[in-house]
């Protein structure tokens, strides 16, 4: 399992937009193979941050499968408005668990 890490900067004042448009983008993302599942929490510290983790069977299930489908296109189009500045993206696996 692979987990993606994307810390989102919304710009401010537009937070409930975005929690709003993400409500409805999150069909997309839960639709593409090797998706497993997705959280979107909301920094206490940071009113407009948060933290975007999803998990994918494989790497290549995010890097290529999702980002270079048709539906990614529609979840730009809901989504990458909101980000300033623009995520970084990141993707781990588990080395220890308990």
């Amino acid at each position: 399992m692979i987990l993606e890490v994307a810390i989102l900067d919304v710009k401010p004042g537009q937070e409930v937009e975005f929690e709003k448009a993400f409500a409805q983008a999150q069909s997309i993302i839960a639709s593409m193979k090797g998706y497993l599942s997705h959280q979107l929490q909301k920094c206490l510290e940071k009113d407009n941050r948060y933290l975007l983790l999803v998990n994918w069977e494989r790497l290549e299930d995010h890097t290529e499968g999702f980002r270079e489908s048709k539906e990614y296109q529609q979840w730009k189009q809901l989504l990458h408005h909101f980000y300033e500045p623009f995520p970084e993206v990141e993707h781990y696996q588990t080395v220890v668990s308990s």
